[in-house]
């Protein structure tokens, strides 16, 4: 791998890691919201990541990562017994969202960490090759 493909790497991994953070935010923006059925109520999101291979040689080493889509989470929305809201339906129940706070602030340092990570990629390999070319003066 030349020098020159870090930077396709680590800006392919910036791109998901940004995806995945905005897909936290949107997650814990939604994290209360309350429906009044279990179609409606608001489903988690999590991104779907795949590595890309060289088509010329697929069993190489990955050349970057790409989000290859956003799914919604399979897990249950749980309902509430909660008859005085507006929402409830005729049985008196709301539906919540399936998002579970702690875990999407977890994934989010993961994801912020991951970034700064791949941020420092970028700097120590811009470092390196501007010292590789001022060798040649």
């Amino acid at each position: 791998m030349s020098l020159l493909g870090i930077f396709d790497i680590a800006g392919s991994a910036l791109t998901a890691q940004s995806v995945r953070l905005n897909t936290v935010a949107s997650n814990l923006a939604n994290a209360g919201t309350v429906a009044g059925s279990e179609r409606e109520a608001y489903r988690a999101r999590v991104p779907l990541f795949q590595a890309l291979l060289d088509p010329f040689r697929p069993q190489g080493p990955a050349q970057g990562v790409r989000v290859a889509g956003v799914l919604q989470s399979p897990d249950p929305v749980p309902r509430r017994y909660w008859p005085d809201h507006p929402l409830a339906d005729a049985d008196g129940y709301v539906y919540l969202a399936n998002v579970n706070p702690v875990e999407a602030m977890a994934d989010m340092i993961a994801a912020s960490r991951a970034y700064q990570n791949n941020v420092e990629v970028l700097k120590t390999s811009r470092q390196l090759l501007l010292q590789t070319l001022r060798l040649g003066q």
